[in-house]
């Protein structure tokens, strides 16, 4: 049975991996990309063999790379969407969506805890849904670590609610999602996803199947 909020479970870097998020039925798999600071970035050529092994939609991150190299990428993986990590504009959005044919998607990040510049965010939003992205994630932001995404800490929920009630296209809620807290977050910021990768890791970059497992059946509960 499909989840009420659609899931994509990120950080893949396993074949196993990959079709663990598929055996329990998530909506996505997500797969890092040459991103200098993240542990579980992988090649060009391994995320094509992840997309390739896994019945569900990939969704491939990428990092501030020029838009001649995101179009190379996507041709050699054939994902499902492409979600942009950085700092990359709504002109380089709009560069490729001329360019490709896949869905876009855009992070946009929060500090951890509870800081959020609304207003900012709102704007930003409002920029990449005018660029043509098909969703938008909210996640947070480890400048101490200068980590965007994959932190496993929360951002302001409150703020991420407002931010998602105004937004006209698919938002997803990440950063510091689990098992013991995916209800409360589905039931306070309502997204139209989760977003997440720590949370179900028994270390970075290797996966839990017994948190897996409880990730799904807390979602299909909420």
């Amino acid at each position: 049975m499909a989840s009420p909020c659609r899931v994509k479970l990120c950080g893949t870097t396993t074949v196993a991996d990959a079709q663990m998020a598929s055996q329990f039925e998530a909506d996505y798999s997500g797969v890092v990309v040459e991103i200098p600071f993240s542990e579980r970035s992988v090649t060009v050529q391994k995320a094509r063999l992840l997309t390739e092994k896994t019945a569900i939609p990939t969704v491939v991150l990428v990092f501030d790379q020029p838009t001649d190299w995101i179009v190379d990428a996507i041709a050699s993986i054939s994902p499902f969407a492409v979600q942009l990590l950085g700092h990359e504009t709504p002109d380089q959005v709009s560069q490729l969506r001329a360019q490709t044919c896949v869905e876009i998607w855009k992070s946009l990040f929060m500090p951890i805890g509870d800081s959020a510049d609304l207003a900012d965010l709102q704007k930003q939003m409002a920029g990449y849904t005018e660029a043509g992205v098909e969703a938008i994630l909210l996640d947070t932001v480890d400048l101490s670590e200068n980590r965007f995404g994959g932190t496993g800490k929360t951002g302001d929920w409150q703020v991420a609610a407002a931010l998602i009630a105004n937004c006209p296209i698919t938002t997803f809620l990440s950063g510091g999602i689990n098992p013991q807290n995916v209800k409360e977050a589905i039931q306070t910021v309502q997204p139209d996803g989760i977003d997440l990768c720590s949370g179900v890791e028994k270390e970075r970059g290797k996966r839990d199947i017994e948190r897996v497992r409880q990730l799904m059946a807390e979602v299909n509960k909420s």
